[in-house]
């Protein structure tokens, strides 16, 4: 038995069956460890070293979240939700539908532009989705589209334009490891070989929005009044701090690329300016802290499961079996590589950290088999990107749930998790598949 298959399958079943993804990813990490090999002590020294992987990360959620409090003391965001709320009519059918298009045209945006004109990545949602929360309940949408919407924005980006966060995976990670493997890339128009995979991204939004989850459904408002204040006093000079403390945390996140920094300052800005008081800062500060303590703790339980399968040597050993299995076949060959970019994905939790461990044999395998260096290149791609969607230990779903569930109405694994594997790792898999034995 593959550790790698054993860690991600308990992992997985654990999870669904709603068991905390943090214990879930502890229980998967000592039976991967186990089946690798590496023992009781092994596996804890293993988990134990990569738990500080995931720290920054946990520390810019938890400082995010304070910053995010502030803001919502502000009422920035509350005055776009009172804009949105003023269009709706008492029964909220006339001009309903015309607000609910223009909130998910804005998360589609905002969730967008964070990969690429914005460089913020998950830092706007826990700034922007509770203050609108209100509003999507008297609309009645369905937070599992809006779940939908923002992990698309957060994914196609990087994995079609090469700007931004895209730069990154498709330039410096893919290309660079690609070539590195020995295929000349120089002739190969990265947007081109990911378009197919990305129009499946396309295809799933596109179901989710007109099919899966265009019915309406309901959630307490009560719950939300009691985290998220429905109706919060501003003026023109509270909006006014609020607008500067949002560009200088942004600003400074871009200049010295540390989420923590940016979301320090801002908040400090908001204490020096008098809107948050300073005999306040203390719970303000606490509050926010525990609003992403979640989120943080699962991706330090992430980081620590990632290092153990790591250690085990069984994630090449895995890619290893499932070369020996394809034989000569182009189309079981393309089939499996996503398959194992799937699971592996799922379980480290990082597109961005799969494509070098999957580019050292898949390539190679590619070459073998025939694919030219644009195929090549969509295949490791493909499977790279496979399972960041759907993966209970993403930031691309840990940050829809960030937002959407302050009120304790949006079911991490249920509501965020099974939607956007459904939606999104399905359809990418049949045009990855699709893409690898047309271009």
């Amino acid at each position: 038995m593959n550790a790698v298959i054993a860690a991600v399958g308990v992992m997985l079943v654990l999870s669904l069956s709603r068991v905390h993804v943090v214990i879930a990813l502890i229980v998967g990490a000592l039976v991967g460890g186990l089946v690798g090999g590496l023992g009781i002590e092994g596996t804890l020294l293993a988990f134990n070293g990569g738990l500080g992987g995931g720290a920054t990360v946990a520390l810019s959620y938890a400082l995010l979240g304070a910053f995010a409090v502030a803001i919502a003391k502000s009422g920035l965001a509350h005055a776009l939700a009172d804009r949105a709320l003023a269009m709706i009519d008492r029964q909220g059918h006339v001009e309903g539908g015309k607000v609910k298009w223009l909130l998910i045209g804005l998360m589609l945006v905002v969730a967008v532009s964070s990969q690429n004109l914005l460089p913020i990545h998950i830092a706007f949602i826990p700034l922007l989705v509770p203050p609108l929360l209100y509003v999507l309940t008297r609309l009645r949408i369905d937070r599992r589209l809006i779940a939908c919407v923002i992990t698309f924005g957060l994914i196609t980006p990087y994995m079609f334009l090469p700007v931004g966060f895209g730069n990154i995976f498709l330039n410096q990670i893919l290309l660079a490891n690609v070539s590195r493997a020995g295929v000349d890339v120089s002739a190969v128009n990265v947007t081109h070989a990911m378009a197919i995979p990305a129009a499946g991204m396309l295809a799933g939004l596109l179901l989710a929005v007109f099919f899966s989850y265009r019915k309406r459904r309901d959630y307490d408002l009560a719950r939300i009044e009691q985290v998220e204040q429905a109706s919060v006093r501003y003026n023109p000079l509270t909006l006014l701090v609020a607008g500067v403390a949002i560009a200088a945390a942004f600003i400074i996140q871009l200049w010295l690329d540390s989420m923590i920094i940016g979301a320090m300052v801002g908040f400090l800005i908001f204490s020096l300016s008098g809107i948050v008081r300073w005999k306040e800062t203390d719970d303000l500060f606490t509050e926010g802290m525990k609003m992403m303590a979640m989120i943080g703790f699962i991706m330090i339980a992430a980081s620590g499961f990632a290092d153990v399968m790591k250690a085990t040597g069984h994630v090449q050993s895995l890619v290893q079996t499932a070369a020996q299995w394809i034989d000569h076949s182009k189309g079981v060959g393309a089939l499996m590589m996503l398959l194992v970019g799937l699971l592996v994905t799922m379980g480290i939790g990082s597109s961005f950290s799969t494509v070098p461990i999957l580019a050292a044999i898949f390539v190679p395998l590619c070459v073998q088999l025939g694919f030219d260096p644009v195929a090549t290149v969509c295949i490791v791609g493909t499977a790279g990107a496979l399972g960041d969607a759907g993966s209970p230990a993403s930031d691309s779903t840990l940050g829809p749930t960030s937002g959407l569930n302050v009120d304790g109405q949006h079911h991490h694994i249920w509501d965020t998790v099974v939607p956007t594997f459904i939606h999104y790792n399905l359809p990418l898999l049949g045009f990855g598949w699709l893409a690898a034995m047309t271009l």
